[in-house]
């Protein structure tokens, strides 16, 4: 079985989304006329802006709790597990092609995003929204929009909660000795807890762990740079040439690179994966293209501070070259040759709060799409007990190739589904792109949208009166 998924992933990967994600990003970066880039300073400033007022009483999601939901999905296993990997098997150039995943992608992460809040839908505590809404209402077909919630689930809400106690499993067990059994155990209890407690609870969690986990991981990486900034030149030369294939010390060449960077890129950052989107929607805001920057700068967040503090703690220690290492293993390998017998520590605790908080945004992911294809209680209560539960308990017990394997082809089928419709669809957050800085050129410090300025359309939306 594990042969099969990984002969399919490599036709996927290799000749469909590659060509599509890159090009898709190119486009988007064009028509945006480089968002990414251009409107980074506008991205900071929303950070701190507080959600829309609203009704004396009414729980809201504000901007910033939807960007801490959404980066506590990116910044997870991605950024230790994943680039450790992504450097065992591509070479140390794979990190050179998840910068440049990272850079273009931005700007398809704005789309999507952007679009999520136009066709956003009114929900009992908070807004509902994401590509099944948007496929429903703008492209009018709803056996793809049902197609996207199913694929999502499988991706978000089941498999890739897998791969997360996976790893948090194999760091402990790295660390402290510790069963994965009971510590699987431990983490599906936790996750219940949480996700029971709706997306007020997932978001109040992740804005503190969020913010913590990062910071401190982000500071140690920069300290372990600060020490070895004589090694700095060569660890850029060594990611660049390889990025190329030449040189190549791991992977095997150009192809290699690319693949494993896109792929272990995507999964990281999710840019055009059609995931973020589902918690852009939720946030309350004055105009739909607030929640595409902060979006946008969170695929920064990920790849470019996050997954580059991995990649160089791994290439200043050289221990990529180890074929034996690969995943947590070599991240916490690379930290305990810096730091000394507190690295595998340090990441068994890092890992953990990276992790947890991507089970319990993962969690939401699939709640929302599942709410989209039916309203029954009882379907969401299974959903609950199997995303928090036993796809916890099983990835604990998993192999470490067959749960990666699995969420690379539901990765691969997701972000193909997605990256079909924002294309149909861009046109719309082109136009609210220019609306919003038409009204920030007129001097309007905080731009508002109104359905009837896209008259063709008002009728599909049905927020924003």
């Amino acid at each position: 079985m594990n042969d099969l998924i990984t002969s399919v992933n490599d036709v996927l990967w290799s000749y469909v989304l590659m060509v599509a994600l890159v090009g898709c990003g190119l486009w988007f970066t064009w028509r945006t006329r480089f968002v990414q880039f251009r409107m980074v300073g506008e991205m900071l400033r929303l950070l701190t802006e507080s959600a829309v007022s609203t009704a004396k009483g009414t729980k809201h999601i504000s901007s910033f709790q939807a960007f801490a939901v959404s980066v506590a999905t990116r910044v997870g296993t991605g950024n230790l597990a994943g680039v450790a990997t992504a450097i065992a098997i591509g070479g140390p150039g794979a990190v050179f092609w998840m910068w440049i995943i990272a850079l273009i992608g931005s700007a398809t992460a704005f789309v999507e995003s952007t679009l999520a809040q136009l066709y956003k839908q009114k929900d009992k505590n908070s807004f509902i929204g994401g590509p099944a809404y948007y496929i429903q209402r703008g492209l009018h077909r709803r056996w793809m929009a049902v197609l996207f919630a199913v694929l999502i689930t499988l991706q978000f809400g089941l498999s890739n909660n897998s791969i997360q106690a996976n790893t948090i499993c194999g760091a402990m067990q790295e660390a402290f000795g510790w069963s994965p059994v009971w510590v699987g155990g431990a983490l599906a209890a936790m996750a219940l807890f949480i996700v029971f407690g709706g997306i007020q609870r997932i978001a109040h969690v992740s804005s503190i762990l969020v913010p913590v986990m990062a910071v401190g991981y982000m500071v140690l990486a920069v300290v372990i740079i600060v020490l070895n900034i004589d090694m700095v030149p060569h660890v850029l030369k060594v990611i660049v040439t390889n990025a190329f294939g030449f040189g190549q010390i791991a992977g095997g060449g150009l192809g290699a690179a690319m693949m494993n960077g896109i792929k272990r890129g995507l999964f990281s950052n999710e840019a055009g994966e059609g995931s973020a989107p589902n918690v852009a929607a939720t946030a309350t805001t004055t105009h739909p293209v607030k929640q595409g920057l902060i979006q946008a700068l969170g695929v920064f967040t990920d790849t470019l501070l996050v997954c580059s503090c991995t990649a160089f703690i791994i290439l200043i220690s050289g221990l990529y070259q180890v074929p034996e290492l690969n995943g947590i293993a070599l991240t916490q390998s690379a930290l305990q040759s810096e730091v000394g017998s507190a690295g595998p520590i340090f990441v068994a605790v890092a890992i953990f709060l990276f992790a947890f908080s991507s089970i319990i945004g993962n969690y939401y992911y699939g709640e929302a799409n599942i709410r989209f294809i039916t309203p029954n209680a009882t379907v969401m209560t299974v959903y609950r007990l199997c995303s928090g539960g036993l796809m916890v308990l099983f990835g604990a017990l998993a192999s470490f190739e067959l749960v990666w394997n699995i969420v690379d082809f539901f990765m691969a089928l997701l972000t193909a589904c997605n990256l079909v419709a924002i294309i149909l669809l861009g046109r719309y957050a082109f136009r609210l792109l220019d609306d919003y800085r038409q009204q920030k050129r007129r001097g309007i410090k905080e731009p508002v949208f109104h359905r009837s300025q896209l008259p063709e359309i008002e009728h599909e939306i049905v927020c924003w009166e």
